[in-house]
């Protein structure tokens, strides 16, 4: 083959994948991706916590997560399990009052994830996520998260 006919065939096999390129994937137009934001972390008995928000087109899921605060000491036994009470909720700013979901959980080391409120709401909506921790003797502090809906 001389190099004339290689350079043709070469510049049809690019246009061929200028056209539809390999491993292209065309979702349907009614697909929608998730998003997830969280807002800033903050100390709740004696424990880090924060409020996420997982986005899907106007539907919301506000969860919480609890995890230590800081590696553990070197040579300290490893923590005992202790009893949390959650409460996380969700509300659209300047509506109705907010879903609430109090829910107890064990805490032992591992980061923890509490789920359960999700919310469809209008375009254009901002909507506010709250999450608190406590055990006994230390009063929740809940960390807020607001996110605006945007379609």
């Amino acid at each position: 083959m001389n190099r004339l006919a290689l350079i043709a065939a070469g510049a049809a096999g690019l246009a061929v994948f200028a056209i539809a390129p390999a491993g292209a994937a065309v979702l349907p137009a009614d697909t929608t991706e998730t998003v997830t934001s969280c807002g800033n972390s903050g100390l709740q008995a004696g424990l880090t916590t924060r409020v996420c928000a997982e986005i899907t087109g106007t539907t919301v899921e506000f969860y919480g997560t609890v995890g230590l605060a800081g590696p553990p000491s070197p040579g300290s036994p490893a923590p005992v399990g202790r009893e949390l009470f959650t409460t996380l909720s969700a509300e659209v700013v300047g509506s109705a009052t907010p879903d609430t979901q109090a829910r107890p959980v064990i805490f032992a080391t591992s980061t923890l994830q509490v789920r359960g409120l999700v919310s469809t709401v209008p375009c254009g909506s901002t909507v506010r996520g709250t999450f608190g921790v406590a055990s006994f003797p230390w009063a929740a502090n809940p960390v807020v998260h607001e996110v605006t809906i945007t379609c």
